[in-house]
């Protein structure tokens, strides 16, 4: 059994269970996980056209919303492996090498869950995102039965090596960068064991699709938008020294109405 150290601080090194958890989608519950997050995406964007859309993630062989109509798409990844396809960036996902306000679309497969700065994972996220962009959040659920396994699991290997953080906290981290929350649900209710037969049947699909009603789904899928507010432009001071004085005005210099009372005279 492979096992995981801890950095010289204490902290957990989460790009070390990368790999794990990326070998866990090969088995029969992670692609059953995988096709339903696939699903959840596709319905979401369905029709949504743009320039180009970014996923951070943790392998580029797990794509994700292939339905959107984008000029571009590109999928990060934090580790460079043999014969990558084009259009995959090797990076962290909280120093993404994108500039500003350049992405149409982000997708965050979770991509907090194992990052040691979840928050600053975020940051980068609305960094790179343009004003009214959108961003899809995927997460796993720690108030569902996979966070219970989480919590009784004695290895970190695949999943169970996330934060499994709060969907609470995810949303008022958004809020506080400026996105405004369009739907936020959990889906797939499906005991984290497995199986040899398949997981889903059709209305099983359908429900995944539309999210739970109660938050017990082993993920949860923050779809977002970024709201960019115009500046109110401030008026321009009147400066005195500016103002040209008329003759015979109120507030006119006392030369000029020395001189329009000596001309008054002379008349």
């Amino acid at each position: 059994m492979q096992r995981f150290r801890l950095g010289a601080s204490g902290a957990v090194d989460y790009s070390q269970r990368h790999e794990s958890f990326e070998r866990w989608f090969q088995t029969p519950l992670g692609r059953s996980l995988l096709a339903s997050q696939r699903r959840v995406l596709d319905h979401a964007f369905e029709g949504l056209a743009g320039a180009r859309q970014l996923q951070v993630g943790l392998s580029h062989r797990l794509p994700l919303a292939s339905g959107a109509d984008f000029v571009q798409k590109i999928i990060t990844t934090p580790g460079w492996h043999p014969q990558m396809p084009d259009g995959v960036a090797v990076c962290d996902a909280d120093e993404l090498p994108f500039p500003g306000d350049s992405m149409d679309l982000v997708i965050l497969h979770h991509t907090a869950d194992f990052s040691p700065d979840p928050h600053e994972v975020l940051r980068e996220s609305a960094r790179v995102l343009r004003g009214e962009g959108r961003i899809a959040l995927i997460g796993f659920n720690p108030l569902s039965l996979w966070g219970v396994r989480r919590l009784l699991s004695r290895h970190h290997q695949g999943p169970w090596g996330g934060r499994f953080l709060m969907r609470s906290r995810m949303e008022d981290w958004l809020q506080l960068l400026g996105f405004e929350l369009e739907t936020s649900c959990t889906h797939f209710c499906t005991l984290p064991v497995q199986r040899k037969e398949g997981y889903t049947t059709r209305n099983h699909r359908t429900l995944n699709e539309n999210g739970h009603f109660l938050p017990v789904g082993a993920y949860y899928c923050i779809l977002a938008r970024k709201r960019v507010y115009a500046p109110i432009r401030r008026r321009a001071p009147w400066r005195k020294s500016k103002v040209i004085s008329m003759p015979g005005t109120v507030g006119a210099s006392r030369g000029c109405s020395s001189q329009s009372a000596g001309a008054t005279e002379n008349q």
